[in-house]
């Protein structure tokens, strides 16, 4: 096996990995998006109301 051979493969065996994890990443997002069943960021602009009426937040 010559050192072209080996880099070549070793080149295209990382774009593969790359690929393939993007993939994945990109599937597991969507189906987060996609549930109702996670709750949202407390930052999110449409998140729910978690302190009692008349309260301030800790940081402000």
């Amino acid at each position: 096996m010559t050192v072209e051979t080996l880099i070549a493969i070793l080149a295209f065996g990382t774009l593969g990995a790359v690929c393939v994890f993007g993939y994945l990443s990109a599937v597991k997002t969507q189906q987060r998006l996609e549930s109702k069943k996670k709750r949202k960021s407390t930052l999110a602009a449409d998140a729910p109301d978690t302190l009692p009426e008349g309260e301030k937040p800790v940081d402000t």
